[in-house]
């Protein structure tokens, strides 16, 4: 199981490698099929088969031997997993697959925004209604702290913004989204985290001069970054916090 479950994460990515490319271009997702970018040839199954296909053909394209970003493959094992991550956790439940449909978000939003400096709309509209359609569900009983749980990340966020103009308007709407999903004590360990991660990375990219105080960087991505954490080690995390401060 956990070998289809990869599987599909790597199916999965290939996908939303499409997603990075075609979204901040405005291109439709779905159609027309995928080509090379270099000659324009269009890619049938075996063309597309993920990370098999770049290693077979040594990241080029088999047709006219342009080279591929070698984030293709990345992309795919990265997504394939971090699905078996969340299965693991998880298990084969409604659970995993809301989160895995969050994960594969989040990677391309980060991305989007490490290239672009934005964070689409659809892309948070499409995680918001992936949250409210399973969210029904899976939310029972504590629809109230989900909703606090937004409030206090879109809130929070656009005061942020507003007090020192250091967020745009896609990171007020993807704290709101995740404020829904997680609820106000997910959203809370999502804060801090993101800041922390901000900070830290920040800080190396610094120290190893890629980067200097006055250059913008995204926030996308630790907030991503943030979220998955939380995904995946939240419960282990706050558990340690509380026993430590309690002990």
């Amino acid at each position: 199981m956990t070998f289809f479950v990869f599987l599909l994460g790597l199916l999965i990515g290939s996908f939303l490698n499409v997603c990075i490319y075609r979204i901040p271009a405005g291109q439709s997702i779905v159609s027309p099929p995928s080509s090379c970018g270099a000659c324009g040839h269009q890619l049938n199954f075996w063309d597309m088969m993920p990370v098999v296909n770049y290693i077979m053909n040594q990241g080029k394209c088999r047709y006219c031997k342009a080279s591929y970003s070698i984030q293709y493959p990345l992309i795919e094992l990265l997504n394939g997993m971090l699905y078996v991550l969340t299965f693991y956790y998880y298990g084969l439940s409604l659970n995993f697959v809301l989160y895995a449909i969050i994960i594969s978000s989040l990677i391309v939003i980060s991305v989007i925004d490490l290239k672009t400096q934005t964070i689409p709309d659809e892309l948070n509209l499409f995680a918001f209604i992936i949250t409210i359609i399973l969210g029904a569900y899976l939310f029972k009983g504590n629809y109230l702290n989900h909703f606090y749980g937004f409030l206090f990340g879109f809130v929070l966020f656009l005061l942020i913004a507003v007090l020192t103009n250091a967020m745009g308007g896609g990171d007020i709407k993807l704290m709101g989204v995740l404020g829904l999903l997680f609820g106000l004590q997910g959203i809370l360990f999502v804060t801090v985290f993101s800041f922390v991660y901000g900070a830290l990375i920040s800080l190396l990219l610094i120290l190893a001069k890629k980067a200097s105080r006055k250059d913008y960087i995204p926030f996308g991505p630790f907030i991503s970054l943030a979220a998955l954490t939380y995904i995946l080690f939240g419960n282990a995390i706050l558990t340690f916090y509380f026993q430590l401060i309690l002990s």
